[in-house]
Parts: C-alpha cells; sequence; structure tokens
C-alpha cells in the first residue's frame, strides 16, 4: 500500500466505510468483527483494519480464521468464510478516543440492530472500552458475555490497534482462538 499524505488522511476525516458483509451463495455469518471505528488508513483506503502496525489481518489469521494472512484490500474474502466486520460507530477519526459516549451508546443500537437483521452465530467487539459504553456494560471484560442479542454470542476482543500497548500479539491470537474455539463448537 502506498503511503498516505497528510492531506489525503485529512480529507479521509468523517468518512464511512462499508461493511463487510456475506452475500447470497455466501456460507451463513459465523463472526460479524465489531471495530470500535474506522481509522483515517482505513477511511482513505475503504478498507478495515488498514493501518499498517493494526494486528487484526494477522491474529486472524494467526488464531486459525482464515488459512492465509490477508491484506486488507483482501477484506471481501472473509464473506467466504461465514466472516464479516462492521464498526461500531460509523465515523472516521484518528484516535477512537475522540468519539463521544453519545456516538457509541448510538453505535450500539445500530449494532443490535443489523445484528437482530443478519443474525450471526457471534458478535466480536475489538474494543473493551467500547463495548462497556455502547452495551451499559461497565463492568465487563475481555472474552465471552452473559448476554447477547437473541440467539447470538458475544465475545469482547482486544483492541488489535498498534497503540493497544496492554495486549501482545501473541496474547491477542490466544483469544482470539478461544473465539474461534467457541465457533467450531
Amino acid at each position: 500500500m502506498a503511503r498516505l499524505t497528510a492531506a489525503e488522511l485529512a480529507m479521509a476525516r468523517d468518512r464511512t466505510i462499508d461493511d463487510v458483509l456475506p452475500g447470497p451463495g455466501d456460507p451463513p455469518l459465523r463472526v460479524l468483527f465489531c471495530g470500535i471505528n474506522p481509522g483515517l488508513v482505513s477511511a482513505a483506503t475503504g478498507y478495515h483494519f488498514a493501518r499498517p502496525g493494526n494486528r487484526f489481518w494477522p491474529v486472524l489469521h494467526g488464531s486459525g480464521f482464515t488459512p492465509r494472512l490477508l491484506r486488507p484490500d483482501e477484506q471481501g474474502e472473509l464473506a467466504s468464510w461465514g466472516l464479516g466486520i462492521t464498526n461500531m460507530a460509523a465515523r472516521a477519526t484518528a484516535r477512537a478516543d475522540e468519539l463521544t459516549p453519545d456516538e457509541l451508546v448510538a453505535g450500539g443500537r445500530r449494532l443490535r440492530a443489523l445484528v437482530a437483521q443478519r443474525r450471526p452465530r457471534w458478535l466480536a467487539v475489538v474494543g473493551i472500552t467500547a463495548y462497556r459504553t455502547a452495551f451499559d456494560a461497565p463492568k465487563a471484560a475481555v472474552g465471552r458475555q452473559d448476554a447477547g442479542p437473541e440467539e447470538t454470542g458475544i465475545w469482547v476482543l482486544p483492541n488489535p490497534s498498534g497503540l493497544n500497548a496492554h495486549w501482545s500479539r501473541e496474547a491477542m491470537v490466544e483469544e482470539f482462538a478461544r473465539l474461534r474455539a467457541a465457533t467450531d463448537g
């Protein structure tokens, strides 16, 4: 991917990215991964988790969700494995902490509606702080959650952003693999 200029990144602020969802002929949606919101690189390219240093794609592969390491521009291939991507909040920012609590709560409502419509087996939210706000669950921890909308289970995963230094790549792979094992079980 070519390096983006400061002007290109500035123009990407407040853009949105389309969800990646299975279409007709694809397997049913097993896991809907939900990011917090698009970063500027993602908004500029139109691809989820596109910023260099974001660990989503390597962790997804390392945990066994994909048979090979995908590039962000190959996100459309996820549908063939029953995987999808959406975001809690639609607008792009340089950092997730630029979002307001109201935006996250509204995003949680939109997410519940999307889950009710698409009925994934699992909703995987990447980012514990955003999940706590959007789902009014201040004590939630990373892992399987007790309550999910209808028949969809919820799993909160660590945020794969390179800015999240609390989780190593290896620890993220282990947590994503726990979810993958639950989807297989």
